[in-house]
């Protein structure tokens, strides 16, 4: 919609529809303390000669600074530095507290970790309304595997790569079916039993099935858990935890019973441990494969929306890694 008249809020709302990095410039005020600010107003200008540029509103405290200071440092966040930026956004805290610098061929402070990082001179510098722009001869630069941190909307997000062509998993389905390869139960279902498909490989090695991981796996994160406890956390998976099963597991001297009054609970064992830890290092295996597949950003990304999808769709199962409360001492 067009508007004679700006709303700012509006305005900026419209703008922060435009998907950027996010970025920290950093420089040396004149009694060389270290200066940064972050930013997502960063753009590239020219190839030949290598030049790019940034903004920076004529209100913010650090505008001296990078007037006088011949050279700043441009760096790419990548996701993990989400802490950073927003570190870096603030006022008033010493930004680079305990924050280990590499050395640059300027004196800029030069912040490791990024994705990528480009060391400016100031070649031009420009009035822009309520901002000055600074456009900077980049002199070095270097970058990394680390997937970006992004900017949407007001919120961080992770980017996750689009294939230029759509990604086919089959034949075309008959124009009369509705079930088609888009269904997202279907998506989730499909990758879900092909990665359980190499695992449970890995698990018959070791004389282990489905509910023996799950077992497993739930008392090495929260032990002493009796049998209506075990299926109350498990029973989303389709599997029932049975006495036959816990008794199998006895029997492998994985889990021993201890008895709470007439409560009766399990626990790993030592043996239990040392094979939970074992399934853990083979579920690992299994991810580092799909990342070295699909790539770190994109892994990340994906672990993201499926974290909001459990979150979305939870029915109401305990919460495995809530901290247990200890019994009372007595007195």
């Amino acid at each position: 919609m067009t508007q004679a008249s700006f709303d700012p809020q509006a305005f900026r709302a419209a703008l922060g529809t435009f998907t950027t990095g996010v970025t920290i410039i950093t420089t040396r005020a004149a009694d060389d303390s270290p200066v940064g600010i972050t930013a997502n107003s960063f753009n590239s200008v020219s190839l030949n000669p290598p030049l790019v540029l940034w903004s920076l509103a004529k209100t913010a405290k650090s505008l001296p600074a990078f007037e006088e200071g011949a050279h700043w440092n441009v760096h790419v966040l990548a996701a993990s530095q989400e802490g950073l930026s927003g570190r870096f956004a603030s006022q008033g805290a010493d930004k680079f507290s305990g924050l280990a610098l590499d050395m640059g061929i300027s004196h800029a402070p030069l912040i490791p970790g990024c994705t990528a990082r480009f060391q400016c001179r100031t070649a031009f510098r420009y009035d822009g309304g309520d901002h000055v722009i600074f456009v900077g001869e980049v002199l070095a630069y270097d970058r990394s595997d680390e997937p970006p941190l992004v900017y949407q909307a007001g919120q961080y997000a992770i980017a996750a790569r689009k294939p230029r062509q759509e990604v086919r998993l089959g034949a075309t389905p008959p124009p009369e079916c509705s079930y088609t390869e888009d269904l997202l139960g279907y998506l989730l279902g499909r990758s879900h039993y092909q990665l359980l498909f190499a695992l449970r490989r890995l698990l018959a090695s070791h004389a282990l099935d489905e509910p023996a991981f799950f077992i497993l796996s739930t008392l090495s994160v929260r032990d002493r858990l009796t049998l209506e406890e075990l299926n109350a956390i498990i029973g989303y998976t389709g599997f029932t935890v049975t006495a036959p099963q816990l008794a199998a597991l006895e029997a492998q001297r994985y889990i021993a019973r201890e008895h709470d009054g007439e409560t009766l609970r399990f626990v790993l064992t030592a043996d239990g441990r040392e094979a939970s830890l074992r399934q853990i290092a083979h579920a690992k295996a299994v991810e580092e494969d799909l990342v070295d597949t699909l790539g770190v950003g994109d892994v990340m990304a994906l672990k993201l929306l499926l974290k909001r999808l459990i979150a979305s769709t939870d029915p109401g199962l305990p919460d495995l890694w809530a901290p247990v409360a200890e019994p009372a001492a007595l007195a």
